[in-house]
């Protein structure tokens, strides 16, 4: 690839975007700071919560400005960056809301399927997945079409998966944000991931865009790093969080419906998520209300540090990112399985030896 073409694709707006990051984030944490917009542990108690001092929480919508900005200037404005832009703002506005409100994780969830809804309904789909075990598998029927100024179309399958998967990326990674710098590093690490995927196929210029789109996001999760790093100035909150899934699902989707790529390099945060979900079934309570039983968590309680926890996080993914570049979809499916039989086996014995490391274990 030619080193002009590269700059233009990647290097460039990469660069712009971390620069608009750095700079949002330090404004943004400044307004917080001087409204006293804080999240104060010792007036939220919570399990989950991990931070030990008053810090603002509003790295959503410094990220936002970050990919917003970017898009205007490298992709342009057309129906498609307007959806994925649109739902995004969504979501910043609901993170802006929980940041000061602590908002019912249902109502969350609704916000998140509107911006979801946002992205389907300006015809960014899945119109197929490749099969692992050979052929490719068609979303793309049935068809319901209509004419609302012009002539439209909805393909049901297509449109539902890519619904749910957006959704689904979005929750899962916001899940994984419970320690300083744990989230930004996972995020740069796949957007990085599926930019190099688009641009082994330079001769497609349709990937030019998702490349753009992938620097953008890694320069934006890049700029807010030095903030979140341990010991953290300002969290992401549910808007970086719920963001950075929502723009990772889009990539995955633009890429050519890379979904087991994405699923590989977000392999701990998905394994951690389904252990989650089935757990709190298991106990009798809603799996979208939070609790102190993540895998960072557990990790915390077993003597880790953060700043360990996050380079452990980004390093797995790195190395899953890296795979994810050199197999075939049967490997990436059969590496999937593996990865989710061994980090449910390694929560399993986190949960087995702090529960007998507990001292007030046998007391009641």
């Amino acid at each position: 690839m030619f080193p002009s073409l590269l700059s233009r694709l990647f290097f460039l707006p990469l660069i712009v975007s971390f620069l608009f990051s750095f700079l949002a984030t330090f404004l943004v944490r400044a307004v917080y700071l001087r409204l006293g917009w804080l999240d104060d542990p010792a007036l939220r108690r919570h399990p989950k919560v991990v931070h030990t001092y008053p810090t603002p929480r509003g790295g959503g919508l410094a990220i936002y400005s970050a990919v917003f900005l970017s898009s205007l200037i490298f992709l342009g404005f057309d129906k498609h960056s307007f959806g994925i832009l649109f739902g995004g703002l969504l979501l910043t506005i609901v993170g802006l809301l929980d940041d000061r409100l602590d908002l019912n994780p249902y109502l969350r969830l609704g916000f998140g399927f509107l911006a979801a809804f946002s992205v389907v309904g300006s015809g960014i789909g899945i119109a197929f997945i490749t099969n692992p075990f050979g052929g490719i598998l068609h979303l793309d029927w049935p068809r319901i079409t209509f004419y609302f100024f012009g002539d439209r179309s909805i393909w049901l399958l297509s449109d539902l998966f890519a619904l749910l998967w957006i959704v689904w990326s979005m929750n899962i990674v916001n899940w994984s944000k419970g320690v300083d710098g744990q989230l930004p590093g996972i995020v740069v690490v796949a957007a990085i991931v599926i930019a190099a995927l688009s641009l082994r196929f330079t001769e497609d210029v349709t990937q030019w865009g998702v490349s753009i789109l992938a620097a953008i996001t890694a320069g934006a999760y890049l700029g807010f790093l030095p903030w979140n790093w341990f010991p953290q100035k300002i969290m992401p909150g549910y808007g970086g969080g719920s963001l950075a899934g929502y723009l990772l699902a889009i990539l995955a989707i633009l890429s050519g419906a890379k979904v087991a790529t994405a699923i590989l390099v977000l392999g701990i945060p998905m394994a951690d998520a389904v252990y989650t979900i089935l757990r709190r079934l298991a106990s009798g309570r809603s799996p979208v209300w939070g609790d102190r039983g993540h895998f960072h968590h557990l990790l915390l309680d077993f003597g880790w540090s953060k700043p360990r926890i996050a380079i452990f996080y980004w390093i797995v993914s790195a190395v899953l990112g890296i795979l994810a570049l050199q197999l075939n979809a049967q490997q990436k499916l059969y590496t999937i399985v593996t990865l989710a039989v061994i980090v449910g086996g390694v929560l399993l014995w986190l949960n087995f030896f702090l529960f007998l490391r507990a001292p007030d274990r046998g007391n009641g």
